[in-house]
């Protein structure tokens, strides 16, 4: 079992910048791939970044390329997005995920979200 949770939400201007964090429990954080996704009002909830159990590899949805960046930090549990030049469609609740894959069996866990709101 492992609990998600985010902070670093938050009102910012357009062009302005935030950090999100989302902390897990659990002793088996190093196991899970981790990812955000985001969910804006009447609209499906979306990918946005993901890394690796190991922070080898990371993903990217296209339209915050070159804009966000997913790190991660097993020794505290934590997992973190950089957003900077925040544009107003970034506007959503974002949300910590947690995946874990053992054989035939897939684990996913879910944070309560945290809103991003960008102004322009």
């Amino acid at each position: 079992q492992v609990q998600l949770v985010e902070s670093g939400g938050g009102l910012v201007q357009a062009g302005g910048s935030l950090r999100l964090s989302c902390a897990a429990s659990g002793r088996t954080f190093n196991t899970y791939a981790m990812g955000w996704f985001r969910q804006a009002p009447g609209k499906e909830r979306e990918f946005v970044a993901g890394i690796w159990w190991s922070g080898g590899s990371t993903y990217y949805t296209d339209s915050v390329k070159g804009r966000f960046t997913i790190s991660r930090d097993n020794a505290k549990n934590t997992v973190y997005l950089q957003m900077n030049n925040l544009k107003p469609e970034d506007t959503a609740v974002y949300y910590c995920h947690a995946e874990r894959v053992a054989g035939l069996i897939s684990y996913h866990y879910w944070g309560q979200g945290t809103q991003v709101t960008v102004s322009s």
